[in-house]
């Protein structure tokens, strides 16, 4: 008998099949290319950005560090104001009915028509970025944490009262560790959109990025650069999911529940 994995299921063995996955599809574009007789301009072969990626590692990650930079703080800056907004919200009917409709209305906003704007107001340095990857990475923490409140199990709270706790000590010992989860869950998903956010941010107006290094080496042709822009950009957003996954565990341990026993 072994234990299941909770959370995600992305153990060892679907790791494994991952990478075996992976390699198949990257062998079927080589094998593409090479017999189709692809243009290199037009898409180049995997060992072409493999070579690419060393050839011009130390541009890309300078321009690496710029991204990171931006995505990084965005999230933690959209984290901490999620957790206190998502905080007012639960503790006032008034100011959830007020704010949730904006809320949704702001996920409506075009991020490539806004990033332009954003950079013509704030000029080109690291503000508007912090402003677009905090834009598209709020609402999905917001929602989270509310619902981790909402998954309170109310006779606890009950319970907690009969033993005269005040509504300050409810909301440190139950309430708050129970949205703590929906946080790290909606970091999570904030990070794949946050790194697309930095991106577009970067295109409309910035001299240095990822995004910036892939607008300019597709205008210069440049077609392998671009797309190892593209495989840094995707392998940073992965490492920062699987990150977030393992501090949640690390400070959260209480989520970790066992799902069951499967038979080998």
């Amino acid at each position: 008998m072994r234990r299941a994995s909770a959370g995600t299921g992305a153990g060892p063995r679907s790791l494994v099949h991952a990478l075996v996955l992976l390699l198949a599809l990257a062998g079927a574009w080589e094998l593409y290319v090479d017999v189709g007789g692809i243009n290199s301009y037009i898409l180049p072969a995997p060992h072409a950005i493999a070579v690419a990626l060393y050839r011009d590692r130390s541009l890309l990650w300078s321009n690496f560090l710029v991204t990171a930079e931006e995505v990084l703080l965005g999230i933690v800056l959209a984290a901490l104001a999620a957790l206190v907004l998502a905080t007012a919200m639960h503790f006032s009917r008034l100011v959830r009915s007020s704010v949730y409709p904006l809320l949704i209305a702001s996920q409506t906003i075009p991020i490539p028509m806004l990033a332009p704007i954003l950079i013509l107001w704030l000029g080109f340095g690291l503000a508007p970025k912090l402003i677009v990857v905090g834009l598209v990475s709020f609402f999905s923490i917001v929602v989270t944490t509310l619902a981790g409140f909402a998954a309170v199990d109310p006779e606890l709270i009950k319970l907690m009262r009969t033993f005269g706790a005040s509504r300050r000590r409810v909301f440190l010992s139950v309430e708050l560790p129970s949205a703590l989860p929906g946080v790290f869950t909606g970091a999570r998903i904030a990070v794949i959109i946050a790194v697309l956010g930095a991106v577009f941010a970067e295109q409309a107006g910035s001299n240095s990025g990822l995004g910036y290094i892939f607008t300019q080496s597709l205008a210069q042709l440049l077609t392998a650069r671009a797309f190892a822009s593209v495989v840094l950009l995707s392998a940073f957003a992965i490492l920062l999911f699987a990150a977030l996954t393992v501090a949640e565990r690390i400070a959260l341990p209480w989520t970790r529940q066992p799902i069951g026993d499967l038979e080998q």
